[in-house]
């Protein structure tokens, strides 16, 4: 070949090799805009303040401070064979399997394979077998290959920990489905309670109607009562009555709650006795709140590991703008003819091995667009996170706002009962004397009974929200000690370069 025709092609060549790389589209211009949010900024409600004290967090089995061996026992059975709980852990499953085929990936990849064939080969033709024409034969063959990505630039290695993230996740979401399963446990069972409390109202004004009724009678047999005393009396009686055959469906309807919520038929909650609830020492909040709260709730934990996902997943979609080089060879045996384990023989055995090198030129936008969908999916996670923590310091600014104002409403109930008591016992008394009419002693025992209604509904208050603040700190799950830590949340950063020689010179300086 003449030498100046020689120089030509090589420079065509060189030509032809840099505009391709050129060509390709590159990575500038996407990149993730979000940032971490500081968690300490967000605390600085006053409730959380002054609540903050060195105080220690719950514990895991913070209900049994309620002081129910019943409702520990429900909360257990809710815990063992809730449909919901099966369901989460199911998924952590899932995600654990997911992670183990993201990590069996970056192994060297070893398979075997073997055929033993009878073969009766076909008359000759055209393209026929030739001197295998009208015969039968073995036509058999083993071989044994290996593939290896060398992952050069580690995508393979960032899907196995993007896949690992992502069943840390799903660990803390079934943390997570485990506290609220908890919550509405006792809270149905402190609704329980109350459709007893309010039972008990409900008799012992039957009782004080009942005596009134009588009362009535014998003032009207003795001449000093009316008719119309007699009829007023009998006529809240009917109400009253009704009144307590919707607490006795409540209640019913409650038991059938928690023996769903616990897996188990409407029957099992039949056996349920009244609840024996008490009110636990108000609850101290530690110093440092804010950072403490990231360890404590599933569901912030859950979103900071989705958080970390999404930036194993920038590196995943950014190791496609580079070259693949993987490793392949293969080792086999094979015949046509002879016996049916000739082809095991020495002179039969074949390999091959070599590297193979990829590295896409034009793919129309292709990995642009999966990186920018990567980076696109952190700054959507980062925002999930920020609300999730905002909306966990919120939870407990309320509760701790929710639990002080029922303290005070309490004191206030108390007080409201005592007086209704004592102007139902004056209006009582003063009726029998003749000094008031009976509508004076009805409207005296309505407010009672509303006072009374009111007082067993704060006590519950009281309860709920003491369970809801529990809840909002976490439950006593301890889920931080398996939380991400702040680097590994941290996004990539991405190369700006024009194309992939840009990149691939970029990717080798230190």
């Amino acid at each position: 070949m003449p030498r100046r025709f020689s120089r030509a092609l090589e420079a065509l060549l060189a030509c032809a090799f840099s505009t391709c790389l050129s060509g390709c589209v590159g990575t500038g211009g996407i990149t993730p805009e979000a940032t971490l949010p500081a968690p300490d900024q967000l605390a600085t409600d006053d409730a959380i303040r002054a609540a903050a004290a060195e105080a220690h967090w719950p514990s895991g089995q913070w209900w049994q401070g309620f002081g129910d061996p019943q409702l520990d026992r429900w909360v257990t059975l809710a815990v063992e064979d809730s449909p919901n709980l099966a369901a989460a852990s199911a998924r952590l499953r899932q995600a654990r399997a997911a992670a183990g085929l993201a990590q069996a990936r970056e192994a060297p990849q070893v398979s075997a394979e073997g055929a033993l064939h009878r073969r009766n080969w076909p008359t000759d033709g055209f393209y026929g077998p030739g001197d295998l024409a009208n015969q039968t034969t073995w036509d058999n063959n083993a071989g044994l290959s290996l593939n290896y990505d060398f992952d050069l630039w580690h995508r393979d290695r960032n899907a196995s920990e993007r896949a690992l993230d992502l069943a840390h996740q799903a660990a803390a979401e079934a943390q997570q489905a485990r506290l609220l399963l908890t919550r509405d446990v006792v809270r149905v069972y402190i609704g329980l309670a109350l459709s007893y409390a309010k039972q008990d109202i409900l008799q012992a004004t039957l009782e004080q109607q009942s005596q009134v009724l009588d009362l009535a009678n014998k003032r009207l047999k003795a001449g000093i009562g009316t008719q119309l005393e007699v009829s007023q009396a009998q006529t809240v009686l009917p109400e009253t009555h009704r009144q307590l055959d919707e607490l006795s469906e409540q209640i019913a309807q409650a038991r059938n709650q928690l023996a769903a919520l616990a897996g188990k038929g409407p029957g099992d909650g039949a056996v349920l006795q009244r609840p024996r609830l008490s009110l636990s020492a108000a609850l101290g909040l530690p110093s440092t709140l804010a950072a403490q709260l990231l360890g404590q709730r599933p569901d912030v934990v859950a979103s900071r590991w989705q958080v970390a996902a999404q930036a194993r997943g920038i590196d995943v979609a950014h190791a496609g703008f580079y070259p693949n080089v993987n490793l392949s060879a293969s080792l086999a045996y094979m015949t046509t003819g002879g016996g049916m384990l000739e082809f095991l023989t020495g002179n039969k055995l074949g390999y091959s091995a070599g590297p193979a090198f990829s590295l896409p030129i034009f793919d129309g936008g292709r990995l642009r667009a999966e990186l920018g969908q990567a980076a696109a999916g952190y700054d959507l996670a980062v925002a999930q996170y920020r609300q999730v923590l905002a909306d966990a310091l919120r939870d407990v600014s309320d509760q701790l706002i929710r639990g002080d104002s029922l303290a005070h409403q309490a004191a206030f109930a108390d007080e409201s009962v005592a007086s209704a008591q004592r102007a139902y016992d004056l209006a009582r008394v003063g009726w029998q004397r003749g000094l008031t009419g009976y509508l004076d002693v009805l409207q005296a025992q309505t407010a009672l009974l509303r006072q009374q209604t009111i007082q067993q509904h704060v006590q519950a208050s009281r309860l709920v929200a003491q369970a809801d603040l529990i809840t909002a700190l976490g439950g006593g799950l301890n889920a931080g000690q398996d939380a991400p830590a702040e680097e590994r949340m941290t996004a990539p950063a991405i190369p700006a370069a024009l194309g992939r020689l840009d990149a691939i010179r970029g990717a080798a300086l230190p």
